[in-house]
Order: C-alpha cells, then sequence, then structure tokens
C-alpha cells in the first residue's frame, strides 16, 4: 500500500482531471487508523492535505487519526476546519456530527 501510494504521489495530477477519487494515501491512512497505527496514519492523511487540500474525507480522517494518536489540538482543529467546509450539511452525515460535536471542545 505504501509503495502504492508513493508512486501515485509522484505524478502530477492533470489539469483537466479533478484528481483520484479516493487518493492512495487517504486510503493508506484510514487502514493505518484500523490498524491502530494513529501517528503513521496522521502523516499520510497530512500528505494528502497538501498535495490536495479540503477533501472532507481526508480531514475527517485526519481528525480522527490525530484524536487517536493524543493530539487533541489537531483534532479539534481539523473537526472545526469540516465544519467550516460543509456550514449546512445536514446531522445524516455521521462525520458531521462527530465534527460539531468534537470542534466545540
Amino acid at each position: 500500500m505504501k509503495e502504492g501510494a508513493a508512486i501515485e504521489y509522484s505524478t502530477d495530477k492533470s489539469a483537466i482531471s479533478p484528481g483520484p477519487i479516493a487518493p492512495a494515501r487517504e486510503m493508506l491512512g484510514e487502514m493505518l487508523i484500523e490498524l491502530k497505527r494513529a501517528p503513521e496514519a496522521l502523516t499520510e492523511l497530512e500528505a494528502v492535505m497538501k498535495k490536495e487540500p479540503n477533501r472532507f474525507r481526508t480531514n475527517y480522517l485526519a481528525a480522527r487519526a490525530a484524536s487517536s494518536a493524543g493530539d487533541q489540538v489537531k483534532a479539534g482543529r481539523y473537526f472545526s476546519e469540516l465544519v467550516k467546509m460543509c456550514p449546512k450539511g445536514d446531522a445524516s452525515r455521521v462525520e458531521l456530527t462527530e465534527a460539531r460535536k468534537q470542534a466545540r471542545r
């Protein structure tokens, strides 16, 4: 997975296409969260955020990874960014419900 993420990251995003639907590094970050390797997950997710900023799923996963890694300041910042991204998002998105709750802390 790391090799695939590195290959994808090294290629330039086409000016015509919007980029990958699910970047490999984002999937790697999610996998690392599931494996209870939150600090590594956060590193991968922050790399995605540099190349492809304002991705809802990446920000959500980064907030979860930061929280699991014990970095509540970073987790709060990423949860707050999600709330700002979707100010009128409804409660059917469990990610937004969690983000609103965590951002208030």
